[in-house]
């Protein structure tokens, strides 16, 4: 079933130890060489005496000098625990096999992940290791109630996943749900880790916003788990999966919390007005062009003199387009190259274009505006997920001006408003409405006065203040 013989990295070792023939099953490069010669070099000095009757229960307890160190009688456990990194001891003549757990995985050191970054505050961040993100979240919350509950889905990948949440303060029904549908999700593998288990858990696959939070630092983990909600943490990938969360949870960044309140406020105002801006700046301005009635006489400057050869619905359209083929082309290009491939779009496709009447100038303007309010999107999701939107908006605009752009924004919010996420509605505490809820989402307000977690989790324990 392992295939030895066939893999050149799955190997088997015949051994005698005491007169008893064993076999000992390992995928190279998961084995901790020093534990296992350790535990090798001790079986060896065992005698015959030391291990009969009860082979395997005289080695678990007494001479496996292990603290991970399990024992099963069935073989498909065997074979996925050999192929998840663990060693498997087989005795001649035994019912059943030893499972230690002395494996490594290649890993990186936990470091700041570059799209959260922040001023002040650690630099540490979730690796691709499953175990290490669970100990960074424990380090920071020493709390016998937080519960890691260990899953595994795909019937070949044999995925491994944790279900972290605090016991006495996550709703019952949020935890029950989220490991019901895990457990249901049938599939072969995990292609993209926690980006497939998010299609499998929702579902709304033509939506593109994202019905979960994903977030690389341990302290905004830890931060959402005393809140009520629910973590999800997948082997092989250093994001965590946040539920369930809404629209605004996606507004939020840490550097926010690492700042005096009156400074988080601020920032947090900015950065709502460039996400504004990724919305609405460049269909509003499209309108202004087609109507410039609709603007007050002291702004009829903000309209082109001339929109040249090319429709300004097309140049807007390319431009977006352009910076769409920019960003993609940036992610693949070498790091010491970068600098020079935004130099070259922003220097000379830009001027150039403009030179040559493909471009107005205006147009350049606010597609570059719209999409520094795209990049100053805390959710890397929720800004691609805008840029759609603005499209949208954009073509409303072009078909019916003033009343298309109504439109298409009423439907937009409609859209988000009548969707939920784990029975959570998307756009609380705007709708429905809770005022000391929303206050508390547009102003970043003094940690020592948020004494309630948020209502919409249903928390358990609603208090954050013991005593």
């Amino acid at each position: 079933m392992l295939g030895v013989g066939k893999s050149f990295d799955v190997i088997c070792r015949e051994l005698t130890y005491g007169g008893k023939d064993f076999a000992l099953y390992f995928v190279d490069g998961f084995a901790k060489d020093d534990i296992l010669n350790r535990v090798m070099d001790h079986l060896s000095k065992l005698e015959r005496k030391d291990l009969v009757p009860g082979t395997i229960n005289r080695l678990i307890r007494t001479h496996l000098p292990y603290l991970e160190v399990e024992s099963t009688k069935k073989i498909d456990d065997v074979v996925t625990a050999v192929l998840s990194g663990p060693l498997a001891l087989l005795a001649d003549g035994e019912e059943e096999a030893i499972l230690i757990d002395a494996r490594t995985y290649p890993a990186r050191n936990p470091e700041e992940p570059d799209v959260e970054r922040v001023v002040r505050g650690s630099r540490d961040g979730f690796v691709e290791t499953l175990t290490f993100n669970t100990a960074l979240t424990r380090r920071r919350l020493r709390d016998p109630s937080l519960r890691m509950e260990y899953m595994q889905v795909g019937t070949r990948s044999k995925t491994d996943i944790c279900i972290a949440y605090l016991e006495d303060v996550a709703d019952p029904e949020l935890v029950e749900t989220i490991r019901g549908t895990l457990s249901q999700i049938e599939v072969d593998g995990l292609t993209m880790a926690e980006k497939s288990l998010e299609e499998y858990l929702f579902r709304r696959f033509w939506n593109p916003y994202p019905m979960v939070r994903f977030t690389e630092r341990p302290d905004v983990a830890a931060v959402h788990l005393l809140e009520g909600h629910v973590l999800i943490y997948v082997d092989t990938s250093p994001s965590v999966m946040i539920t369930p969360t809404t629209f605004f949870h996606h507004l939020q960044h840490a550097e926010e919390y690492r700042q005096k309140p009156g400074v988080g406020a601020f920032l947090r105002w900015v950065r709502f007005l460039g996400i504004g801006a990724s919305l609405f700046l460049i269909p509003l301005w499209y309108l202004f062009v087609l109507e410039p009635d609709l603007l007050p006489a002291d702004l009829r400057f903000l309209g082109p003199e001339k929109i040249g050869d090319v429709p300004l619905f097309l140049q807007i359209l390319t431009a977006e387009v352009g910076v769409e083929i920019l960003r993609m082309a940036s992610i693949h290009t070498p790091s010491p190259l970068a600098t020079a491939l935004g130099l070259i779009a922003a220097v000379l496709l830009g001027e150039m274009a403009v030179k040559v009447g493909l471009f107005n100038v205006e147009v350049i303007l606010y597609v570059a505006l719209a999409s520094i309010g795209t990049f100053a999107t805390p959710s890397y999701e929720l800004g691609l997920a805008n840029k759609i939107s603005r499209l949208f908006f954009l073509v409303g605009v072009a078909l019916g001006k003033l009343p298309g752009l109504i439109l298409t924004v009423g439907i937009w919010f409609f859209v988000l408003a009548t969707t939920r996420c784990l029975n959570t509605p998307y756009m609380w505490p705007l709708v429905p409405f809770n005022g000391k809820a929303l206050w508390d989402v547009m102003v970043r307000s003094p940690m020592p006065i948020k004494s309630k977690r948020p209502r919409v989790l249903s928390p358990s324990d609603p208090d954050r203040r013991e005593g």
